[in-house]
């Protein structure tokens, strides 16, 4: 696994500096009518692994791996989700969607699932991808701003935030408005759910945030990462 955004924290390359970032188009919010229409998106050209590499590369910080994440990383993150119960889930940064494939076989067809992606050309993956999966709505558009997302969406409340933001390499401020929405979103017991490519190094952070931060390692994974699952948001962050 912008503002994921795309898709899994945080490894800064240092070939990151060297290529010319190519800022992306102001991100926009998709027609509700037609929600995996490819308006504003781009053709994708190249594997998977590709883009990935090359949006993380042009785009530093922006993007947290430079590789999509693996099926192991794609179980753990929705591992011990109710799928009876999860009516919706929104996912944070999906890069080319190898947790939106997991989330299809597993959801229920009528649980809402809404992927936000700001990379034109990994949205247009996402879009071509699951355009015959009636129960994703991809987004082109910044992750940062999902609460705003879900309620021109008419989506209040949904119940797990799947983030493949880079958080830590966010502004504390940017970083606070994240996760303060996601605590407003996040229903009764619900999760807000962070990947991370750099195992238990952020662990402290998080348990600025939430009062309960439980890890789950991935090592079979390209950079070996892992999950923290959060519960019980903070009303502000712990000194």
């Amino acid at each position: 696994m912008q503002p994921t955004v795309t898709s899994q924290p945080v490894a800064t390359s240092p070939a990151a500096s060297l290529a010319a970032p190519h800022a992306p188009p102001a991100p926009t919010s998709d027609s509700k009518s037609n929600p995996n229409s490819p308006a504003g998106a781009q053709t994708p050209k190249g594997p998977d692994w590709w883009l990935m590499m090359r949006a993380f590369l042009t785009q530093g910080k922006r993007i947290a791996s430079f590789a999509p994440s693996s099926r192991f990383m794609a179980r753990k993150i929705l591992d011990g989700i109710d799928w009876a119960k999860a009516g919706s889930i929104v996912e944070l940064g999906a890069g080319t969607g190898p947790i939106t494939a997991e989330m299809v076989k597993k959801a229920n067809p009528k649980t809402k699932l809404v992927v936000i992606e700001l990379d034109p050309t990994l949205c247009g993956r996402l879009r071509d991808r699951f355009r015959d999966t009636p129960n994703v709505e991809v987004i082109l558009g910044d992750a940062t701003k999902f609460g705003e997302l879900l309620v021109e969406r008419g989506i209040p409340k949904v119940d797990h935030v799947l983030s493949g933001l880079p958080l830590p390499s966010f502004p504390a401020e940017t970083r606070d408005a994240i996760l303060a929405t996601a605590a407003r979103t996040v229903a009764d017991g619900g999760t807000f759910r962070q990947l991370t490519v750099m195992p238990l190094i952020y662990y402290k952070m998080y348990r600025r945030y939430f009062e309960d931060v439980r890890f789950r390692f991935v090592p079979f994974n390209l950079p070996p990462g892992g999950v923290y699952v959060c519960r019980g948001f903070r009303d502000a962050p712990a000194k």
